[in-house]
């Protein structure tokens, strides 16, 4: 039997002020678009931007529903929004500011599993990464090179 690791790393800046600037106003973008959240059952409000090749930046935010899983997280809305829109243009940077009352300044939350395997498809299909950045409220900012070191040993097609 062998045994394996899996690791990944990632940048953590103090707060946004510190981003190169195109990354920070990308997460100030995500930060408006959290601002349009329909979080009325979690109270977590999730706001989403995404840098295109083209510098076209789509947005999404969080949209609850009573049967909970009708609603739709940010990352999906700002993800499925360029597929639609600019099916054939690559996804750079994806920022995602969340916020909740207890994570007004904590770890940034990472997306979940759902969009994990929504955004690690659109990884497979550009045949290149996502980079991702992460922040909660007023906190730290953590950037990710890849959906896929969120999610390792991802599904996608090559499975099928």
């Amino acid at each position: 039997m062998q045994t394996h690791s899996i690791s990944f790393s990632f940048s953590e800046y103090p707060s946004r002020k510190d981003l190169p600037e195109e990354d920070r106003i990308l997460l100030e973008r995500a930060i408006e678009a959290r601002g349009n959240a329909y979080a009325p059952y979690s109270k977590f409000n999730v706001g989403a931007a995404l840098r295109l090749s083209n510098g076209e930046v789509t947005i999404g935010s969080n949209q609850e529903n009573a049967s909970f899983p009708s609603g739709l997280c940010a990352e999906r809305v700002a993800v499925f929004q360029a597929g639609a829109r600019f099916p054939k243009v690559v996804m750079e940077t994806l920022a995602i500011s969340a916020i909740g009352k207890h994570s007004e300044n904590g770890q940034p939350a990472a997306p979940c599993g759902n969009c994990r395997q929504s955004i690690h498809e659109y990884e497979y299909k550009q045949n290149r990464p996502l980079r991702i950045i992460l922040q909660n409220g007023d906190g730290p900012v953590y950037i990710v090179n890849s959906m896929a070191d969120l999610l390792p040993m991802g599904f996608d097609n090559s499975h099928l």
